[in-house]
């Protein structure tokens, strides 16, 4: 990696029902996009890949408004294609052991891929994700057992056709994306001992949400 630029723009937010971009969400991806631009204008068009995901996916003609920001036009690739390169992105960084699962939460999918080595070899996207579950099911930043019980079920649905396939074909599991990357961060802080996302971590993680009971008084390392 020569140069690295990140922003949290929270696009699938700014969705409605009817998959339409609000002002708000459109003028926080113009201004991240413009800044992009910025730093893209002195590379070759050949060097530069511009891809949409889910939001886009679902959003009704976005890419067109992005793409005139940007000076780029843009690729908007399927949850396979997404899942695939997630993968190989993730693979470099890791040892040869063995088959493995990578899990990645983005703001309105979850793409699960199990492979070897640098080989994807089961793919899937699912329509969940951190932005989604959290306007769909606590949109108020109210955490309730209630709402919950809600999104846990709506997860496991979610999941339900897929979970055979995935149950026993690998023998270590990552996550990537800043959903899981925040998880990791705040468990070993409140406990250094734990390296790794665990049930009980997790178990123990949801217990201090629902006793906080709102996304403000939340008090977490």
């Amino acid at each position: 990696i020569l140069d690295r630029l990140q922003e949290t723009v929270r696009l699938g937010a700014g969705l409605d029902e009817r998959n339409r971009l609000s002002r708000e969400a459109r003028e926080r991806a113009l201004g991240c996009l413009e800044r992009f631009g910025q730093r893209l204008r002195g590379m070759h068009a050949d060097s530069v890949r511009v891809v949409g995901t889910n939001t886009l996916r679902r959003a009704r003609r976005a890419e067109k408004f992005l793409e005139r920001a940007l000076g780029q036009p843009i690729e908007i690739i399927s949850g396979q294609e997404e899942a695939r390169l997630i993968y190989l992105g993730v693979a470099r960084e890791l040892p040869d052991e063995g088959p493995r699962l990578v899990i990645d939460i983005g703001g309105g999918s979850t793409e699960l891929i199990v492979g070897e080595r640098l080989e994807p070899r089961l793919m899937e996207s699912l329509y969940m994700g951190c932005v989604s579950a959290s306007t769909a099911h606590f949109p108020d930043g109210r955490i309730t057992a209630r709402a919950m019980r809600h999104a846990v079920t709506a997860a496991r649905l979610e999941l339900q056709p897929v979970e055979a396939q995935f149950r026993d074909c690998w023998r270590v599991a990552y996550g990537s994306s800043g959903t899981i990357r925040a998880i990791g961060a705040v468990l070993r802080a409140a406990d250094g001992s734990e390296p790794d996302i665990t049930p009980a971590a997790l178990a123990r993680l949801r217990t201090a949400l629902l006793d906080a009971g709102h996304a403000e008084r939340l008090s977490l390392p």
